[in-house]
This record gives C-alpha cells, sequence and structure tokens, in this order.
C-alpha cells in the first residue's frame, strides 16, 4: 500500500499520535517516559516547533504541536529516530521501536486546539494511570508544566489551554480554576468522555467545516487515498464538490432552499448538476441528494439529456459557463 502525504505548511498544527510496536508497553516505567520526554523536547528545539500540549502513555504518545517552519516530517523523523536508537542501545536491543508511521491530524487554532489540549491532559485519567486528583503529580504530561511555570521551556504554550478553558489567565488563580476546569470536563465535559477519542483521534483534520474547506481549497487538495485516507478522502471530496456547488447557486442567483423546494427536474438544478460534473468528478449520488434530483439513475438520465440538447442554449448554462470561462 502506498504511503500517505503529509500536508506541511508554515503555521500548521497537528495531533500527532504513535504506539509502541505491536502496542509494546515502551513507556511502562518512569524512566523512558523521561527519557522520550527529553528527547521530545529536543526536538522542539532543534526545529522551532510551539509544544501546545503533550502526554506520554504507557504504550503511545500524544503532540499537539505547531510547526512555524512547515517542517512536521523532518521533525518526527529526527525525534522518533533518535529515541528508538537510544532506546535500544541502552537495552541492547534492536527493531522497530514504534507500530509504522504516526498519525498526524491537522487541528484549527482556537476552541478545536483547546479541547485536544484538555483531552490530552485527561488521558492518564481516562486511563486509570491517576486519578484526577492527582494528576497533577503525572510528570509526563504539558499539565505538570502549566502548573509549574518555572520549569517550562520556552517553546509550550499552555496558555492555549487556559484560554480555551474561558479565557483563564496565565497566574496562581487562573491556574488553579483550571484544575477546577479539567476536573469537571472529567465527570461532565467531551473532553473526559471515552467518545473523545475517536472525534479526536481520527479522520485528517479536527475543527470547523469552513477550516477544512478551506485547507482543501489553499492546498489543492484531491481524494487521493494516499495523502488522506478512505475516511479523509470522503471527506474532502464532499468539501470539494459542497464548495462549488456554493459557487454555482450563487451564480444564478439560487440557494440549497430553492433546490428543496423546486421539482426535481427543474432545468436549473439540472443545469447546475451538468456544470459539476464537467468541472468536478461529483458523483451523481451526491449531486442528486444535494440538489433534490430523486434518484441517482433519475438525475443521470436527466443530465445525458441536457447535454444532448445544446445546453449553451439555456441562460443557467451560461450564466454558469462564465464561473469557468478564462
Amino acid at each position: 500500500m502506498a504511503r500517505k502525504l503529509r500536508l506541511e505548511f508554515p503555521g500548521a498544527i497537528y495531533h500527532v499520535i504513535n504506539r509502541g510496536n505491536y502496542r509494546s508497553w515502551i513507556f511502562q516505567h518512569a524512566k523512558p517516559r523521561a527519557a522520550f520526554q527529553t528527547t521530545l523536547f529536543q526536538a522542539c528545539e532543534r526545529s522551532s516547533w510551539l509544544l501546545h500540549a503533550f502526554v506520554i502513555m504507557s504504550n503511545h504518545f500524544h503532540l499537539a504541536l505547531e510547526t512555524p517552519l512547515g517542517n512536521l516530517v523532518a521533525g518526527m523523523q529526527w525525534l522518533q529516530a533518535t529515541f528508538a536508537c537510544r532506546f535500544n542501545r541502552r537495552r541492547g536491543e534492536h527493531g522497530h521501536l514504534f507500530a509504522g508511521r504516526y498519525k498526524s491530524l491537522l487541528v484549527e487554532p482556537g476552541a478545536p486546539l483547546g479541547q485536544l489540549c484538555h483531552y490530552l491532559h485527561l488521558n492518564p485519567v481516562r486511563a486509570d494511570i491517576v486519578p484526577i486528583g492527582r494528576l497533577d503529580h503525572y510528570r509526563e504530561s504539558s499539565y505538570w508544566y502549566l502548573l509549574h511555570p518555572d520549569q517550562r521551556p520556552k517553546f509550550m504554550r499552555p496558555d492555549t489551554a487556559l484560554a480555551a478553558a474561558g479565557g483563564l489567565a496565565d497566574s496562581p488563580a487562573g491556574r488553579a480554576s483550571y484544575q477546577t476546569y479539567l476536573a469537571w470536563q472529567e465527570a461532565e465535559g467531551s473532553a473526559g468522555k471515552s467518545k473523545a477519542y475517536v472525534n479526536l483521534s481520527r479522520g485528517w483534520a479536527l475543527g470547523s467545516h469552513e477550516f477544512k474547506a478551506a485547507l482543501v481549497e489553499e492546498h489543492n487538495l484531491t481524494a487521493d487515498a494516499r495523502a488522506l485516507g478512505v475516511l479523509g478522502a470522503r471527506e474532502v471530496n464532499e468539501l470539494r464538490w459542497t464548495t462549488a456547488l456554493e459557487r454555482a447557486l450563487r451564480q444564478i442567483g439560487k440557494t440549497r432552499a430553492d433546490a428543496r423546494d423546486a421539482t426535481k427536474s427543474a432545468d436549473w438544478k439540472v443545469a447546475v448538476a451538468a456544470w459539476l460534473k464537467v468541472q468536478t468528478d461529483t458523483s451523481n449520488r451526491w449531486a442528486a441528494t444535494a440538489l433534490n434530483l430523486g434518484e441517482p439513475k433519475a438525475a443521470s438520465r436527466n443530465i445525458t439529456a441536457f447535454f444532448r440538447n445544446a445546453p449553451e442554449r439555456t441562460q443557467w448554462w451560461r450564466r454558469l459557463k462564465s464561473l469557468s470561462d478564462p
């Protein structure tokens, strides 16, 4: 299977995850966790990364990191290779330490990144490693550094989590309020529920529809399985198609509500569907659903008939065609 590509650009923020090979417990004891933390901090210094949050668990790690230089791949290669070499040398072992390639999900700044920070901070509690009342004793986590400002490296950004917890200040009172906030999250909030693992560790990007649509447009993403995986490819396809549909509707002065209310074979809807088929790789099923064209087979017949009957004669096609004319 071809390897997935990594989307890199200056200022990109990622949720990075990797596990021990065969889910081995490489971080089960304090010394390997501390050694990985040291190597991580060195990687941040070397790569000019900003570390919004991190946690090292028994058999995996999570990072919420920002890459001002757009250098995730080079930095992660150094981090994992260096730690694996040090780990194996100390134990006289050989072979792969991590389970293949790491996962990296792009993250939207603001609330999505803040929620990710809370989620990472609560990982040891969800895993029953420590109770919420002793989370401040878990040393290999950005939460410990949030509570100990005099020990923080310069690349660490605890203000991200504090701001996302209600605009808290990086002060004794603000940090105490954050402890209370995390206890509430663990008991009632989304970052403390098991379903958050699925929400924040799957897919290709974490954030709003607008954030993902902008990534697709600005980086000319296509639904290449090498780049995004199956779930990501499906979402990118739909984002691309939705963006094209919205442009087409604006061009002819129509809306999605108009599409729902009009008859299934309305001439302007068929014209929009035909334009989408020419300009994108939109599927008949998606176009039929988005424009309320009825069954995909019926939509396909109407689109074929539209092209057969000289589309350039219709006002709708002429207006749509101007969108793609140079």
